[in-house]
């Protein structure tokens, strides 16, 4: 799957690119709309993601001209207006979606998926397993061994990263970008705290283990020990 981003910001773009290519997506990044309308009319994307406020030529008029030229790239927008009425012309604009910064990747992963399942007609699983704990992704509910587990957000989106990557190593670097914002502190130790309160709400009063800690590598989710 191939992804344009259009984003000023080098930082949020570095973050945004590194965590989608990780994701297993090609990335083709620029940094103003200029650049962006000219990719956007000859190349072939799944997805654009844009920022609204670009220098040369800004997110809503790049939007504006894609859709003039009847090109139907499904398009997230991003933006620090949250107000209900920067949404509405967004969208009016010929936008798809419409994403608020700060934002954590989990959730720009999850909306940029949406897009593609809506345009391709793709049938995405809406509950994941491993062993006895299930994760339904519609309604965010999570059991073990038929017994239902109240998680934070955060949390969930922990576990939802975990059980996506099971069997997987994933290194706290990986699970820092995919679960919190482009704004969060990697100096912090905030991974294996909640990584320690999820293991404790998900595998405590069971035999199985299911969070493991890779010593020097990171987390992995799976059956056995």
């Amino acid at each position: 799957m191939r992804i344009l981003l259009v984003e000023d910001d080098l930082k949020i773009a570095s973050f945004i690119k590194k965590g989608l290519g990780t994701s297993g997506f090609t990335v083709d990044h620029v940094a103003d709309g200029e650049e962006g309308s000219r990719l956007a009319m000859t190349e072939p994307y799944d997805v654009a993601i844009i920022d609204v406020m670009l220098p040369k030529m800004d997110g809503l008029t790049l939007i504006r001209r894609m859709r003039d030229g009847r090109v139907e790239t499904p398009v997230l927008i991003l933006s620090a207006r949250d107000a209900i009425d920067d949404r509405v012309k967004g969208l009016q604009t010929g936008g798809d979606d419409y994403l608020t910064k700060p934002f954590a990747f989990s959730e720009l992963l999850a909306r940029v998926q949406a897009l593609i399942r809506r345009s391709s007609n793709i049938v995405e699983p809406t509950r994941l397993e491993t062993g006895d704990l299930q994760v339904n992704l519609l309604s965010r509910e999570v059991a073990r061994g038929g017994k239902r587990i109240e998680l934070q957000p955060l949390e969930y989106s922990l576990l939802e990263y975990l059980i996506r990557n099971k069997e997987k190593v994933v290194s706290k670097t990986m699970i820092m970008e995919h679960v919190w914002n482009y704004n969060f502190d990697p100096q912090t130790n905030v991974v294996e705290a909640r990584i320690c309160r999820l293991r404790d709400k998900i595998d405590k009063g069971f035999d199985q283990k299911l969070i493991h800690t890779i010593r020097g590598v990171g987390y992995v989710l799976k059956k056995g020990a």
